[in-house]
């Protein structure tokens, strides 16, 4: 394996891209297998768990591994496409050696597993070598300290935590969009899924829920307090947070609307009396909206904000005030093209759409995606009998409805045909 350090650090190759002999990229590592050895053996490293095309888990063997560190990896180009199954032998070493209490030997001291380094032996196999620990701080508010030490110098690695951490792991997860660590999470133990859980901000944990199954939405949601759980929830769109509300038991669901604060609470509420199917129980309730005396400048600054999906970036929505669903009547939309060609300093009001009709809640399932097709359109807003915008629908939301349940899971199935 020449070409490669002598010693690699497993944290530092999370999100690595590995490309075949020509340059070409097959996917990106995620975890690193490894199996934990008796007798005194250094645990051996099996191979490397790497996402290719459509979020798929491969398993890479390290034989098929030419140079590996830091910046890329190389394989010899032959990959088989199997999706990966953890086996009862093999452990994730970031998914669930990282945060593992492990004892000192020489102190019989508590510390916490940071890292593993991995060697090539004379034999070309690859081991687990060294350790990175962290010790616990001597003072209250200061980090511990840091130490690499032989992996033989530790014990407790083959153990399972009753209790364990989620930091590091999460440090190495950091950059991740919220569709790659969910599709992280699910991969893991229900127990190591519930502690990485734990760990996230409400924030990017409801982000993350939002690209989970429905079944890991529901496990997780119920390994948390409740405050925490209304938390999460509020923060979750409303439409996804409506569609996960409809999973729980009733009385579950309604005891945490009443934690939710009382507007999030009322959105998630409105949109639960619609049937899933149909275009009130698919839309959102937090579009762009904006009154007629707004400028273009207005439009973009709103549409710029990176928390809006593309779809919903795409349409600005005019109305009377009030501007929160349900609105004042709805003027009509524009277009964020026809937003880029105009003067800023233009009111919106002028280069608005007020041919388009407007969907009514009750539209079903193919009548939101036959308008969709009809006009060219990955948004459209939903209205009342009085012309009243009570949310939008987007093209992402109508595609999550169209495709089987376990879709999530096929998609790596569908891809190579099976």
């Amino acid at each position: 394996m020449s070409g490669s350090p002598t010693r690699v650090f497993v944290a530092k190759l999370a999100s690595t891209i590995v490309y075949d002999p020509r340059g070409d990229q097959v996917g990106r590592a995620r975890d690193v297998i490894v199996m934990l050895q008796p007798r005194n053996q250094p645990p051996r490293v099996l191979g490397l768990v790497v996402e290719v095309l459509g979020r798929r888990r491969i398993f890479l063997p390290m034989t098929r591994v030419i140079s590996m560190d830091a910046g890329q990896i190389v394989t010899t180009g032959l990959v088989n496409m199997r999706r990966f199954q953890q086996r009862p032998t093999e452990t994730l070493a970031l998914g669930e050696l990282l945060d593992r209490k492990v004892t000192l030997r020489e102190t019989d001291e508590e510390v916490t597993v940071i890292d593993l380094g991995i060697e090539q032996s004379r034999g070309r196999d690859w081991m687990v070598t060294k350790v990175a620990i962290l010790k616990r701080a001597k003072r209250f508010g200061r980090r511990g300290q840091t130490a690499v030490v032989d992996w033989d110098a530790v014990t407790g690695l083959s153990l399972v935590e009753e209790t364990q951490g989620a930091t590091h792991l999460l440090a190495t997860l950091e950059s991740m969009r919220p569709a790659d660590l969910a599709s992280v999470l699910h991969d893991l133990t229900p127990k190591r899924r519930s502690e990485v859980a734990a760990a996230l901000t409400d924030e990017r944990l409801a982000d993350v829920l939002e690209e989970l199954p429905e079944e890991d939405q529901v496990e997780i949601l119920g390994a948390l307090d409740v405050e925490r759980a209304a938390d999460i929830i509020e923060e979750m769109s409303p439409d996804d947070a409506a569609d996960l509300m409809a999973e729980l038991p009733p009385e579950t669901a309604d005891y945490l609307l009443t934690l939710m604060e009382p507007k999030e609470a009322e959105d998630v509420r409105r949109l639960l009396t619609y049937e899933e199917h149909t275009a009130g129980g698919l839309m959102t309730t937090a579009p762009v909206v904006l009154p007629p005396d707004a400028t273009i400048a207005d439009a973009l600054a709103q549409v710029r904000n990176p928390e809006l999906t593309p779809a919903l970036a795409a349409m600005v929505y005019v109305c009377r005030p009030p501007l929160e669903a349900p609105t004042g009547r709805l003027l009509g939309i524009a277009h964020i093209q026809r937003l880029l060609r105009e003067p800023p300093s233009d009111l919106i009001s002028g280069v608005i759409d007020t041919e388009l009709e407007a969907m009514w809640p009750e539209a079903s399932l193919e009548e939101v995606t036959s308008y969709l097709a009809t006009y060219n359109l990955v948004a459209a807003p939903v209205v009342d009998e009085a012309g009243r915008l009570l949310g939008a629908v987007t093209v992402d939301d109508v595609l999550d409805h169209l495709l089987p349940d376990n879709w999530r899971e096929r998609f790596a199935e569908v891809n190579r045909g099976e």
